[in-house]
């Protein structure tokens, strides 16, 4: 069945999908309400998409403490999926609670612009999507096929985002929770030279102010 190769973008709906997982059927619209994590992976049973997958679910109790899901994706069968699992847990210990949907007619992965044939003509590469509460697509990062995923980031991320939403507020480079936030530049001269003015702010120049939460 020919598919068509998507280009998602920042800031529009996410593109919905109905798909088989190893937890059942889900849709997009079932996350409504919560942030979702969907991340693609070229195959089951290599090893740095399991070291990936690992590492997803060693922060999992923080992406639930944020009201995020994850949901895994590849170009492989149910089956493939559900063996797949078995074997990190027999061979690392590791349970891997997240559903992982199975693409075999690339439905997905094509709307979602996970298939590059530069890389592959029939995997995904690693791709990862920020789906916020009211479905919108908020943030994507794709690594190559060679180079696994820094899971740490993704929480970071996701952390920085809800405390830009939360405060109508901008985050610095690598910030983390307790840093300093960047307050919007001020709409008028007269709020500018106030806010640099109040001692609330702490000011480089009347378009750089930032605050503590």
């Amino acid at each position: 069945m020919e598919t068509t190769i998507g280009f998602p973008q920042l800031n529009a709906p996410a593109p919905a999908f109905d798909a088989e997982t190893t937890h059942g059927r889900k849709t997009l619209e079932d996350y409504k309400g919560k942030w979702l994590i969907l991340f693609s992976h070229p195959a089951d049973f290599t090893p740095v998409c399991t070291t990936e997958f690992i590492g997803f679910q060693s922060r999992k109790a923080e992406f639930d403490a944020m009201n995020c899901e994850l949901l895994g994706l590849s170009i492989d069968s149910h089956h493939s999926h559900n063996a797949w699992i078995l074997n990190v847990k027999e061979k690392f210990g590791v349970d891997l609670e997240f559903p992982i949907i199975a693409d075999l007619n690339m439905k997905v992965a094509s709307a979602y612009g996970m298939i590059h044939p530069g890389a592959a003509d029939t995997s995904a590469v690693r791709a990862t999507f920020f789906i916020d509460p009211n479905g919108i697509l908020r943030a994507m990062v794709y690594y190559p096929m060679s180079n696994g995923r820094q899971i740490d980031e993704f929480v970071r991320l996701l952390e920085a985002m809800q405390t830009s939403d939360a405060n109508k507020c901008a985050t610095p480079e690598n910030w983390r929770k307790g840093d300093r936030v960047i307050v919007p530049p001020a709409a008028t001269v007269e709020e500018a030279k106030a806010r640099m003015a109040s001692g609330e702010y702490e000011c480089k120049d009347f378009y750089f102010c930032t605050k503590e939460l």
